[in-house]
């Protein structure tokens, strides 16, 4: 077997050390294909391979179609976005995420942003505090539980709202549920986004739930820039001064904000979630421990396609 790992963003070398050891143990070969600038480099390179590791690397038809031996693509966190599901139904191929490896990095994260936003951005004028503050957690997964526990200890009131987890779960959490997202945007001074990027969500956080919030709203974006409508952000930023946007991917209409609204917004350079040397290697030893289970037990526990 020939495994190879694809990362356009490399994954840590301790991650990559530990990813060839468990693929060594196994006895498959392990290529290697890093920062590579042009598309037509990752099709040749995944030519003989039978298992692909990848991060936020694009895995379309064009690569599946360049890869006839190909058996499992495993993506190295939990968003599958950047990987064609029906492309690889189609072929046969099975797609795996690592669900909750880099739960811890990205709600640090969200918090960290909150924290920066109370705090006008370090800039040495008075702030407000997160204590006593309602946070919403749109979506309550492996990150939207990680916030919610972080946010305990800020002494914040946590709400959240999952059509698809139980009630008492959320509830033995510490965490109080709500019964629609409506309720969750007007009972909240600040909102997490853990919704994935989907025909249902694409363009979901809209105006009318926006506008909902109470004063002091901020809006935190740890998921994909496409759940939030960009015409209703800029309309909010226009029609409420008190409104802020923090995220870790920057919108398309980054730079009309970045002129009009400075001081209310802060985007990191690039997607920065997973972006810690734990998550990095959890997310990536994850990835070839279920490359290795499904190679030779068949094990399809962490599948997200047909």
């Amino acid at each position: 077997m020939k495994i190879l790992i694809a990362t356009e963003k490399p994954f840590a070398p301790a991650a990559v050390t530990q990813i060839r050891e468990i693929f060594g143990e196994a006895g498959y070969e392990v290529a290697v294909l890093e920062k590579y600038g042009a598309k037509e480099d990752l099709l040749a390179a995944v030519k003989d391979v039978q298992g692909l590791i990848v991060r936020s690397d694009k895995i379309d038809a064009a690569v599946l179609a360049a890869a006839p031996e190909l058996k499992i693509v495993v993506r190295a966190g939990a968003g599958y976005d950047n990987i064609d599901l029906a492309a690889a139904t189609e072929r046969g191929v099975v797609v795996m995420n690592t669900p909750g490896q880099n739960s811890n990095a990205v709600a640090e994260l969200a918090l960290g942003m909150m924290v920066y936003m109370a705090r006008n951005l370090f800039n040495g004028k008075p702030g407000t505090e997160l204590k006593g503050k309602t946070l919403g957690i749109q979506a309550y997964g492996h990150v939207g539980r990680e916030v919610a526990r972080i946010a305990r200890g800020f002494a914040m009131e946590t709400l959240a709202f999952d059509p698809f987890v139980s009630k008492t779960d959320i509830i033995n959490d510490g965490t109080k549920p709500v019964d629609s997202v409506e309720e969750l945007y007007e009972k909240s001074q600040y909102v997490s986004l853990h919704i994935p990027a989907n025909e249902q969500t694409k363009g979901s956080v809209n105006f009318d739930l926006l506008s909902r919030m109470p004063q002091g709203a901020t809006l935190v974006n740890t998921a994909r820039k496409e759940v939030v409508d960009e015409e209703s952000l800029l309309k909010m930023f226009r029609e409420r001064e008190d409104f802020r946007y923090v995220s870790d991917i920057a919108p398309d209409c980054a730079e009309e904000i970045a002129k009009e609204f400075p001081g209310r917004y802060f985007f990191t350079p690039k997607k920065m979630g997973a972006q810690t040397a734990e998550a990095n290697i959890n997310a990536g030893v994850a990835a070839a421990r279920q490359i290795v289970k499904f190679l030779e037990k068949g094990d399809t526990t962490f599948q997200v396609n047909g």
